[in-house]
């Protein structure tokens, strides 16, 4: 049995990553941070709990089918935030609306006093 110890610190090792590196969702009966102290002080039983009643259900249950990434990936986040009174949309719409007309005045007076630069590229 000298292979014991050896074979505790391995279990114990791959418990302790299994469980820095699982989701916090998913994580069962204990927050992710409890788990974690539970592995670390816990030698042999700590890793075990782990295993039994802490870690995620992987492949018991049936996969759903993944939906394709999308081209615009800061709308797949949950919890995005989205629009909670319309009157503060309309009215960041219309800051936007005027700030690209200055920008679109300002461009036509640049393109008047300098029209020799307007169309040409450098290279």
């Amino acid at each position: 049995m000298p292979y014991l110890g050896l074979i505790v610190m391995i279990l114990w090792i791959v418990c302790l990553v299994d469980v820095i590196v699982a989701d916090e969702h998913a994580v069962r009966n204990l927050p992710k941070v409890g788990w974690i102290f539970v592995v670390l002080l816990v030698p042999l039983l700590g890793p075990a709990l782990w295993i039994v009643v802490g870690r995620p259900d992987h492949g018991f249950a049936p996969r759903r089918p993944v939906a394709p990434p999308s081209a615009f990936p800061e709308y797949d986040r949950p919890g995005r935030h989205v629009a909670q009174r319309s009157g503060e949309d309309e009215e960041f719409l219309r800051r936007c609306r005027e700030r690209a007309e200055e920008q679109r005045r300002i461009a036509r007076e640049q393109r008047q006093k300098n029209p020799d630069a307007d169309g040409e590229s450098v290279g």
